[in-house]
C-alpha cells in the first residue's frame, strides 16, 4: 500500500468532526477516513487530468462510503446531516489540495453517486 505523498495531506486530520461526536463510532469513522485516504493515493498514481477521470475516482470512494453507511445504522448511528457536511468538506478539501478548483455544481457532480 502507498503512502499520501502530498504534504498537505499527510498532515491533514480528517473527519474531525465526526471524530469529536460520541454519536458516530470512531472504528466506523476511521473506515471512512481510510477510504478517502486511498481517494488520495489513488488522485496520486492516477493523476486524473479532467472532470471525467476525477470522478471514476471520487464515485468509487463514494460507493466504498455507501457500503460502509449499513454498518452505522447496526451501530444505532447515521450518516445525516453533520457526517454529510464533515464527509464532504473532507472530499472538497482533497479536490482543491489536488488541483481541482471546481464550482459547487461540479463538486457536487464528483460525488453524484451518494445515498447520505
Amino acid at each position: 500500500m502507498m503512502a499520501i505523498q502530498n504534504a498537505t495531506m499527510q498532515q491533514y486530520n480528517f473527519l474531525t468532526e465526526m471524530y469529536k461526536d460520541s454519536y458516530f463510532p470512531d472504528h466506523l469513522v476511521k473506515k471512512i477516513e481510510d477510504t478517502l485516504r486511498h481517494l488520495c493515493e489513488q488522485i496520486e498514481k492516477q493523476q486524473p487530468k479532467d472532470m471525467k477521470a476525477l470522478c471514476v475516482l471520487t464515485h468509487a470512494a463514494v460507493e466504498v462510503i455507501n457500503n460502509i453507511q449499513e454498518e452505522f445504522w447496526e451501530a444505532e448511528s447515521e450518516l445525516e446531516t453533520a457526517a454529510r457536511e464533515c464527509i464532504c468538506g473532507d472530499f472538497i478539501f482533497i479536490m482543491k489540495t489536488y488541483g481541482f478548483d471546481l464550482d459547487e455544481d461540479q463538486y457536487e457532480e464528483a460525488i453524484e453517486n451518494r445515498d447520505w
